[in-house]
């Protein structure tokens, strides 16, 4: 998730992009007014999953970009923070941001508690698996897991990524089957990780679940086959891309610190 090429887009600076230059952190990219605009319209939400539900809807269109983030190894790491364009995982990264965002200034420290492990700005506490991305914004409070019945853990090595270590990660994994079948049971603004089969990957893609009349589910997602952010029904996409385990994730309500179930 390392961008290539800047924005050519006009961006406007944020007092949390202000800081992050006095701090020498400049971020590659900073806010643009439509992520304000939309953090104001969502504010009305009681539940975190209305908020992400009006944000991620507004999004729909936007266009995928691979390798938004900027840093590496070697490359000093610069937090991005864009409304543009995405890929998956910046695209929920992003909206779930937005929605735990009450005013402007909430949204870069959200962001970057969701996107880095201790909300440290740097290339090796960022998310790169989404295995971790899961784990740390479990154990941060930010989400839980969701468990449908035949769920289980399976337990894989990821060892992808130039740079980072092999890891042996435990995935939960629920059927395709289970999921459609227990459809009642999830609610908009669920997150879904799509299990990979392919040795040394954890999981190929990700997006969030919008619940629908009569059990139907569509994932909302910014997808590299499409070229955009789009809704899909959910079990066209399993179909598509011979989808069989996904884990699920529903963030949490602020108020609380847990979900409303």
């Amino acid at each position: 998730m390392r961008a290539k090429m800047p924005s050519r887009r006009q961006v406007l600076q944020l007092a949390a992009g202000g800081a992050l230059f006095a701090a020498g952190l400049a971020p590659a990219r900073t806010q643009e007014p439509r992520i304000t605009a939309l953090i104001d319209k969502a504010r009305g939400g009681t539940f975190i999953g209305e908020r992400i539900g009006v944000i991620s809807q507004a999004l729909i269109g936007s266009r995928y970009v691979a390798y938004p983030l900027v840093g590496g190894p070697h490359k000093p790491e610069q937090f991005v923070l864009r409304d543009d364009a995405f890929d998956c995982v910046t695209f929920c990264e992003t909206v779930l941001a937005a929605a735990r965002s009450f005013a402007a200034a909430d949204f870069a420290p959200q962001l970057r508690k969701i996107r880095y492990r201790d909300g440290e700005i740097a290339w090796g506490a960022r998310n790169h698996y989404f295995a971790d991305w899961a784990l740390n914004n479990i154990a941060n409070g930010i989400c839980r897991a969701v468990v449908l019945p035949d769920a289980a853990i399976v337990e894989k090595t990821v060892s992808y990524m130039h740079g980072l270590p092999v890891e042996r990660v435990g995935l939960t994994s629920i059927p395709a089957e289970s999921v459609l079948a227990n459809a009642g049971r999830l609610m908009t603004g669920d997150i879904a990780g799509f299990l990979s089969r392919r040795p040394g990957i954890d999981y190929f893609h990700t997006g969030f679940i919008v619940a629908g009349k009569d059990d139907a589910l569509t994932l909302r997602h910014a997808a590299k086959s499409k070229g955009r952010v789009l809704d899909q029904p959910l079990a066209q996409f399993f179909a598509e891309n011979g989808v069989q385990h996904l884990s699920l994730l529903r963030p949490q309500e602020m108020w609380t610190g847990e979900a409303i179930v």
